[in-house]
């Protein structure tokens, strides 16, 4: 089936398979950014911003984003990346696998809500498993971000 989409600001048309997913998708199009992580929809490690709302794109069919603008890490490095220093710098990176997904949350959630508070921040990134920290690190990480933005 051939579908077209808006891939980090890019048309893209494709021929693909009806029970493609949009994870195999993306990393077929070279968005190494975008994990396996359980394959269950639990753990948020594929996450992307379709239409900038995050989606799951282990659970999400390609033929699903096809007409809509699909966003992965590769193409927000410039809003990413002040971000996720802030994240590193609490140590909440150990091995860096969730980071993608953990970015590609709080991006959406700062684009929603420029200023949250802390239970907000833990609600929005409920379903990013991260196994090597108790989730403060990317708390203190987002709210010393957040603290800096608002210093100018």
């Amino acid at each position: 089936m051939l579908i077209t989409l808006t891939l980090n600001g890019k048309a893209v048309t494709a021929d693909i398979a009806p029970d493609m997913l949009l994870l195999d998708f993306l990393r077929s199009r070279g968005c190494v950014s975008v994990k396996r992580g359980c394959g269950t929809a639990n753990c948020g490690l594929c996450t992307v911003l379709m239409d900038g709302r995050p989606i799951l794109s282990c659970s999400t069919l390609a033929a699903r984003a096809a007409g809509h603008h699909i966003q992965t890490l590769e193409g927000l490095q410039a809003e990413a990346e002040d971000f996720a220093a802030f994240v590193a710098d609490q140590g909440a990176e150990q091995c860096g696998f969730c980071n993608p997904g953990f970015v590609m949350n709080t991006i959406a959630l700062l684009r929603e809500n420029p200023h949250p508070t802390d239970d907000e921040i833990r609600s929005y990134l409920a379903g990013n498993l991260c196994r090597c920290s108790g989730y403060e690190g990317q708390l203190r990480g987002i709210r010393a971000y957040l603290d800096r933005k608002e210093e100018g």
